[in-house]
């Protein structure tokens, strides 16, 4: 039997499965998340609500048992436990890894340009962006804007301009016969945002716009802005699609998807086995960082968790980390870009991700575990192997093995259009996968 919930909107009301409440909740999420300072800020809110207590890193801990904690570091990368000290030695930690950040612009230390009476600002490509979804899309701004307050102390605070404020126009076909055949996007000339016509080429400071929209946030002791990270985003909402409503589209699925998943099935196992979720910045640009996985963030925090080392490596060889990432989907149009036998479907499991050279931590131990798992909440798995002629990205799944020397296994929901400015998944993927982490945080 389907659990349904009651929500009544306008006088009027309609029953909503467990699956539509959760996929509501991920829109709501990725769309209250346009970089991973609003991701880890909207992840810390939710875990406060559901009673864990925020730990700071330069504080000393004072853990109680049965209790649950998370952490920040960068305020971009969050890492949430189940503190159960008496169980960590024989039954280990069971984790589960995501990553905050996703391909996006950046916008430039110095970035004001004007060319032919349009202000534009120049721009940086952060990741892998898939350039040509990002023109002729209504985009945003957000990110963090550090700034000195009227005491003269360095301060720090989240901005999202959140209407539309730019574009990139493309260029009218009837300049560019080719553009079909041959799209060449120079990431320097091509991708700067328009954000207005100017009468002039009087100097704009970008700064100054910051300070505003710092003070119609609220934040009334700006006395100057000192330096910013702030990316552009689309406007355009998350949506659930498809004529039977199968599919969701939206900005960020990799991999703020799988940071949802994780979370939800942290807060719904409410179960006092020894649990971590680990959701880290900059996978994207090779996680090489101090809040990213290959930085020390983990090994920092399982050192304070279990300060005993022998105890603390004991726990770890008992211990198992689910990395979760998105996985590619087989594409109806280019099915000759997968291998015929390992090519998953929207809608059809989550994906087991194996490459022989370690792009992808899963063994066979791992992987035999994740599929019992997966049998008994009744979800059948699927598998991704790269063709063999073909290039494999990787996660952060190597990466936390290798450093932590936890066993890994590497899975994720399939997906179409990765690195998209909007990319696309199935319904049903998402909501799957986090009965099978919620029962993993509960054994």
């Amino acid at each position: 039997m389907v659990e349904t919930t009651q929500v009544v909107n306008e006088g009027t009301s309609k029953e909503l499965s467990d699956q539509e409440v959760f996929n509501q909740g991920l829109l709501d999420f990725i769309d209250a998340s346009p970089t991973p300072f609003h991701a880890t800020q909207t992840m810390a809110q939710q875990l406060l609500a559901a009673g864990f207590v925020e730990l700071l890193e330069g504080e000393q801990w004072a853990l109680e048992n049965g209790k649950k904690y998370f952490v920040t570091r960068n305020f971009s990368s969050l890492i949430a436990f189940v503190y159960s000290p008496d169980l960590f030695v024989n039954e280990g930690i069971r984790m589960m890894g995501a990553h905050t950040d996703s391909p996006c612009l950046r916008v430039k230390p110095n970035p004001e340009k004007t060319a032919q009476g349009y202000f534009q600002l120049g721009v940086e490509v952060y990741g892998g962006a898939l350039l040509s979804t990002w023109f002729d899309r209504d985009l945003s701004l957000a990110g963090r804007v550090n700034y000195l307050d009227k005491q003269q102390q360095l301060r720090s605070s989240l901005v999202n301009f959140k209407d539309p404020i730019a574009v990139i126009p493309s260029l009218a076909i009837h300049l560019n016969r080719e553009a079909n055949e041959a799209n060449n996007i120079n990431k320097q000339k091509h991708l700067p945002p328009i954000l207005m016509q100017v009468k002039d080429k009087k100097n704009i400071d970008f700064k100054d716009w910051l300070h505003a929209q710092l003070e119609l946030q609220g934040e009334t002791d700006v006395a100057k802005v000192m330096d910013y990270e702030l990316s552009f985003y689309d406007t355009q909402p998350s949506a659930i699609i498809g004529l039977q409503k199968e599919f969701i589209a939206a900005s960020r699925l990799d991999n703020l998807l799988s940071c949802y998943v994780g979370l939800q099935s942290l807060i719904n196992a409410d179960s006092d086995k020894p649990a971590l979720l680990i959701c880290t910045d900059h996978e994207e640009v090779g996680s090489a960082s101090a809040c990213g996985a290959q930085g020390p963030m983990l090994e920092h925090c399982l050192q304070r968790m279990i300060p005993d080392t022998e105890q603390r490596l004991r726990a770890i060889d008992r211990s198992l980390m689910i990395s979760v990432d998105n996985a590619h989907g087989i594409h109806p149009n280019y099915a000759d870009k997968h291998d015929e036998n390992h090519g998953p479907l929207l809608n059809k499991g989550a994906v087991i991700k194996i490459n022989s050279n370690q792009r992808y931590a899963t063994n066979s131990e791992t992987s035999s575990f994740f599929r019992q798992l997966c049998d008994s909440n009744n979800v059948t798995p699927q598998v991704f192997v790269t063709r063999s002629d073909m290039g494999c990205g990787s996660t952060i799944g190597p990466i936390t093995a290798s450093e932590v020397g936890v066993k890994t296994i590497d899975v994720g929901v399939p997906t179409f259009a990765m690195h998209s400015i909007r990319e696309l998944a199935g319904t049903q993927d998402a909501f799957d996968l986090s009965r099978v982490l919620t029962s993993f945080f509960q054994q």
